[in-house]
């Protein structure tokens, strides 16, 4: 009995040492596949550096106002008789707008002008008399006070009957009318704006840190998202003598032709204040660079010849770059480059030195200074 469980231990052991070796000499060819294995190439797009005139700007966010703008108003009480504009209309200095019911001052003024008439008549006996001795000094003082009087009167009735005829101060555009026919007003009354819209202004502001680099007639480049592509420009023709203290900017404006109306006051516009040198630079791709605390890097695609095969391939060499100002999708590199070198353009996350890639352009995207989002 004692024969037979040692031979059956003796079989046991001599199975599981074959196994063993079986699964040992498996391991083996497996770990020697794997040392030989290589990952087929990533496909990557790329660009080449150049280098290219870097135009500075200041840039800022601002806002349009008109050079003439007011919202005009019923200087004196009444009820509108006329209105001789149209909402939305062009209108030149000087025309008429709103006519005002003046008949209640127009009766007063004749009244005034029959009182100045007899008053001056009054004057004329008196200042006959006086030579004569038969009217006093006082009495010619009073008569010419009188004509004085009426005559002021007649003046004060027409003032009124002016202020109730509105006429455009200056040429520009309307809006839209608060007022009715037959609508009575009080004095103060809004009844229209009236904007006038060439030139018109834009404001923004600056930190004090640009002072020194702001001049009066620079050129100032606008856009607005409610005409993407339509670019205006304009100098820049007034700069803030005193710097705000809440923020330690400086106000600033510029003006802007706008033959066309695009512009209008109150709206929110983009400013990039052009400084006047120029300066040679290296731009590259935003998206080209792989963003970490320890640095910003970017991969460069060399050709590189495979010990083992003898193939020339294309690999990749991280490189710790320096950036500079940002424009559009485009970074200033000021170290780490050179102009003629072959960058990888997306993808950056998932690459690392020494990988193999392959370049594929035909979906490489169209990188601009003044992108314009497909969904903005």
């Amino acid at each position: 009995m004692t024969k037979k469980i040692l031979i059956t231990l003796a079989g046991l052991l001599l199975l599981i040492g074959a196994l063993a070796s079986v699964k040992l000499l498996q391991f083996k060819t497996m770990f020697a596949a794997g040392a030989d294995f290589a990952p087929p190439p990533e496909v990557v797009t790329t660009i080449e550096v150049k280098q290219d005139i870097w135009q500075p700007t200041l840039n800022a966010i601002g806002s349009v106002a008109a050079v003439q703008g007011v919202t005009l108003s019923a200087e004196e009480a009444g009820t509108v008789r006329r209105i001789a504009f149209e909402s939305g209309a062009t209108v030149r200095a000087g025309q008429l707008l709103v006519e005002f019911d003046v008949e209640v001052e127009q009766a007063q003024l004749r009244s005034a002008e029959a009182s100045a008439e007899l008053a001056r008549a009054n004057l004329a006996r008196a200042r006959e008399l006086r030579p004569k001795n038969m009217m006093s000094q006082a009495d010619l003082d009073a008569a010419n006070a009188q004509a004085k009087q009426a005559e002021a009167q007649i003046d004060n009735y027409r003032a009124v009957i002016a202020k109730k005829t509105l006429y455009a101060p200056f040429a520009g555009r309307t809006g839209i009318r608060q007022i009715n026919l037959g609508q009575f007003l009080n004095t103060g009354d809004p009844i229209v704006s009236l904007q006038s819209l060439d030139p018109v202004y834009v404001d923004f502001a600056l930190p004090q840190q640009r002072l020194a680099q702001l001049k009066v007639g620079m050129t100032v480049q606008v856009a607005t998202d409610a005409f993407p592509g339509q670019p205006f420009t304009g100098e820049l023709s007034a700069i803030n003598p005193e710097v705000e203290l809440a923020t330690r900017n400086v106000r600033l404006r510029a003006t802007l032709a706008n033959p066309q109306g695009l512009l209008r006051p109150g709206m929110f516009v983009t400013v990039a204040a052009e400084l006047p040198e120029t300066k040679p630079v290296l731009m590259i791709p935003a998206t080209a660079v792989l963003y970490a605390p320890y640095g910003d890097s970017v991969f460069v695609v060399e050709e590189k010849k495979d010990e083992k095969t003898g193939v020339t391939g294309k690999v990749l060499n991280q490189r710790f770059v320096h950036l500079g100002r940002t424009r559009g999708d485009f970074v200033v590199v000021t170290s780490g480059l050179e102009v003629g070198q072959t960058l990888v353009t997306t993808g950056v996350f998932k690459l690392r030195n020494g990988m193999s890639v392959v370049v594929d352009n035909k979906l490489a995207p169209d990188f601009q200074f003044a992108p314009k989002p497909a969904n903005s």
